[in-house]
């Protein structure tokens, strides 16, 4: 929740848990775990947040995106004032067809629009470019890591090594249960409203994804030697450590809903204003 802080996220929810007498030191060690993610929605009535579909809002002189002379499909904006904190508007580009039959990040793209900036709607000849158009309505929603001790479920469901951590935790954690509700009372579950999700963390089979391509990467260039029947475990170890380093920027679904696209960007990234290192992924939900 560090990144949330110009609205006091933390403070509000750190309230809250002392309220119900929870020791500050658990709430310190639940709040390290928490992310914040916003949910977008159409058609619900509240503060338009965003657009999907339509044309682009591009900064005044600024080509509308493109790759290979064609120019990319339009996907949606939003303010991001909320989580994840950036002083501005992103707008989304994905061409899901040529990216995944490609395999090219290029058919990508995420374009950072500052606070004042000057913005004119980008028109397009192509028809097909121009998606149907409805503003979006932001709503919070509080996001444990996957890993937690499950609450109703059974711990078998956690992977091998996902067990020790939750364990740790439990035993570091007494008052879990409580963390867990606060959190979900002031951010609630969208219980499936929300089509499209900014921030929060990564979906299980990209940051899968992204682990196995580090640790392949380290193993052809010699710094690592992974033993015959071990990668599973290598992969698991890997993707814990890669969740503190990566969050969603983007999930949302595409093509008529039949894939649903997604980007996901470093901390360190999203911070120093590097959009152009945001990872796409696209995947068929059907």
């Amino acid at each position: 929740m560090a990144s949330c802080c110009a609205i006091d996220y933390q403070g509000r929810f750190r309230r809250a848990a002392l309220a119900l007498n929870v020791p500050e030191d658990e709430i310190s060690r639940f709040v390290k775990h928490l992310r914040l993610s916003t949910g977008l929605c159409g058609g619900s009535g509240g503060v338009p947040v965003g657009r999907f579909g339509g044309s682009p809002p591009l900064p005044v002189g600024r080509d509308r995106p493109s790759h290979r002379g064609s120019r990319l499909p339009f996907v949606f904006s939003v303010n991001c004032a909320k989580p994840p904190k950036v002083d501005g508007s992103l707008l989304f580009f994905l061409d899901h067809e040529a990216g995944r039959v490609e395999g090219d990040r290029g058919y990508a793209c995420v374009v950072y629009v500052p606070v004042g900036t000057g913005t004119a709607v980008a028109e397009s000849p192509d028809s097909e470019l121009v998606g149907k158009q409805y503003d979006l309505s932001a709503t919070l929603l509080a996001e444990p890591p996957d890993w937690f001790p499950p609450h109703d479920e059974d711990e078998e469901d956690l992977s091998p090594f996902q067990r020790q951590p939750a364990r740790d935790l439990e035993r570091d954690m007494p008052h879990l249960d409580e963390l867990r509700a606060v959190a979900y009372d002031l951010w609630p579950p969208d219980e499936g409203l929300a089509s499209t999700y900014i921030g929060g963390y990564v979906d299980d089979e990209v940051i899968t994804s992204i682990a196995e391509q580090t640790l392949a990467e380290r193993e052809k260039a010699g710094e690592i030697v992974i033993p015959m029947g071990k990668w599973y475990s290598h992969v698991e170890k890997e993707k814990h450590r890669l969740t503190s380093e990566w969050m969603s920027l983007a999930c949302f679904p595409v093509a008529d809903e039949f894939y649903s696209g997604s980007f996901v960007i470093r901390y360190d990234d999203l911070a120093a204003g590097r959009l152009d290192k945001a990872y796409s992924v696209t995947e068929f939900s059907e």
